[in-house]
């Protein structure tokens, strides 16, 4: 079945019949985390580096912000068991990310996709996880897909589609 991820949204699935989606990645950033061994994995749609400008949003709506949001995909996904009660492992966690794109912000004024990239990355690193595969920055929306029979990761843009490997 397809799950859409909206904007702020995250969702997590051990279910290898799922695909889950995001559309209209533009300064938002996406990011996928996937357990290749437990077949657990999810999605985050974050539109915003900091949950400093406004913490009750965050604590309502942690997918919002990049700081909030991927923290809470790690612990739902490393918490997600499988059908055999297994459950994903941080070291095996494989992160693959897109968007961070500068599509409305031509001179650079408030550099939103920069700053979500370089809190993503960070949040990242903190814990230990490496990037495996990005499309990031430029100037297109693109729309990510996981399948969660496999961790393929798919990336839709400008009517063309190719894997994030």
């Amino acid at each position: 079945m397809m799950y859409t991820v909206g904007i702020s949204e995250m969702r997590v699935s051990n279910n290898r019949d799922d695909v889950l989606v995001t559309y209209s990645l533009g300064s938002c950033v996406g990011v996928v985390l996937y357990d290749p061994v437990a077949c657990v994995g999810g999605m985050v749609h974050c539109m915003l580096p900091s949950s400093a400008i406004d913490p009750a949003k965050a604590h309502a709506t942690p997918g919002m912000f990049v700081d909030t949001g991927v923290p809470a995909l790690i612990r739902a996904v490393l918490d997600m068991r499988n059908a055999d009660g297994s459950t994903a492992v941080a070291s095996r966690l494989i992160a693959k990310v897109a968007g961070a794109a500068s599509l409305l912000d031509g001179r650079g004024t408030f550099n939103i996709g920069e700053r979500n990239y370089i809190v993503l990355r960070q949040v990242l690193w903190e814990n230990h996880i490496q990037v495996a595969a990005e499309e990031t920055g430029g100037t297109i929306a693109r729309t990510l897909y996981l399948y969660m029979s496999s961790g393929r990761t798919m990336i839709r843009s400008r009517c063309e589609e190719r894997e994030l490997a």
